[in-house]
């Protein structure tokens, strides 16, 4: 083992491909094949995003990168975060260097550097290019960032648990309670985008709106992965779909597990007016059946707490995530 003293930590460079290939292989030696990631979800996660400040650094020792992490935080958009929010994208430390105090070392450095920028609301994972809503919880590694000086728990005491949920949609059929609607289910067509985006700033302002913006005008994402609610009002709902040939990468769902080929569902929300009177349920039927159709069938729909209404749809826990906080 190289001792820790004689390991530099080395800014990370996202244009470097052997950067890359290192965060991807140091991930996959300590996440394991159930979270296993590639270079092309990494490549993703690092494109430039509005606002958005990142710094990473690896630790190399003897020519081997033992462990990475990666910090950011965002300026401009009060209505995602404040102006003291930031984030611990990634940490991860090779296992054959676990437990000699390097993880501490690069946390923090990366806490130092988001100090140094007035951030001091700190959150683990759930940056706005996520490796992950949170700290998998089989992984047993929130004990770490516990121990330094992160909690769990949300106001009220209790543990902030989010959770990606999964079902085969290969024999998928629309729940029994399903309801008639005055309104219709379609793939936006190209010229929606501004009536979206419109959407999403009325009614979801924060980091949907935000993410529409990105995926549309920075990553060249199809408008057509967008289902849009229609009423006699325009748009009033829209859930974004991640089907094979997406730009978003699939594997950031964790899919593994669940039979080929997969897709992902969400975000999907509608109107308030439209609220409780199961235009939610017809538009997320809508979505299932456009995935069912193009032959999806293990299917996720990630970082939610709304297991009872998902349910009724045949969406069951696939995994959980600690949300972890330090202030």
């Amino acid at each position: 083992m190289i001792p820790l003293q004689a390991t530099n930590l080395t800014p990370f460079d996202a244009a470097n491909p052997g950067h890359i290939r290192a965060v991807v292989e140091i991930w996959n030696m300590a996440c394991g094949q159930a979270l296993s990631i590639s270079p092309r979800f990494v490549a993703f996660n690092l494109r430039p995003s509005a606002g958005v400040t990142r710094q990473g650094w690896l630790a190399v020792a003897d020519n081997w990168v033992q462990g990475f992490v990666l910090a950011s935080f965002v300026d401009g958009y009060p209505q995602i975060a404040s102006a003291a929010q930031g984030w611990i994208d990634a940490l991860v430390v090779a296992p054959a260097a676990q437990h000699q105090g390097l993880g501490r070392r690069l946390l923090t450095t990366a806490e130092g550097w988001l100090h140094q920028h007035g951030r001091t609301s700190i959150t683990v994972g759930a940056n706005l290019r996520p490796f992950a809503p949170g700290v998998p919880a089989e992984l047993a590694a929130a004990s770490f960032f516990v121990r330094h000086g992160y909690t769990e728990l949300d106001a009220a005491g209790e543990p902030e648990i989010v959770y990606d949920l999964a079902a085969d949609l290969a024999t998928y059929t629309p729940p029994p309670t399903l309801r008639e609607v005055a309104a219709a289910a379609r793939p936006a067509q190209h010229g929606q985008e501004e009536q979206l985006l419109a959407f999403l700033a009325a009614e979801f302002p924060g980091r949907w709106h935000y993410e529409a913006e990105q995926f549309l005008q920075q990553d060249g994402g199809r408008i057509s992965d967008y289902m849009l609610l229609w009423t006699d009002a325009g748009v009033q709902g829209a859930c974004l779909l991640t089907f094979p040939d997406s730009v978003r990468p699939l594997e950031r769902y964790f899919p593994y597990s669940l039979p080929k080929p997969w897709g992902q569902a969400g975000s999907i929300g509608v109107s308030a007016a439209l609220r409780g009177h199961g235009c939610g349920s017809y538009l997320l039927d809508a979505a299932l059946r456009r995935l069912h159709d193009n032959g999806i069938n293990g299917c996720v729909i990630d970082w939610t707490t709304l297991l009872t209404f998902y349910a009724r749809f045949g969406f069951a826990p696939l995994r959980s995530y600690l949300k972890l906080h330090k202030h």
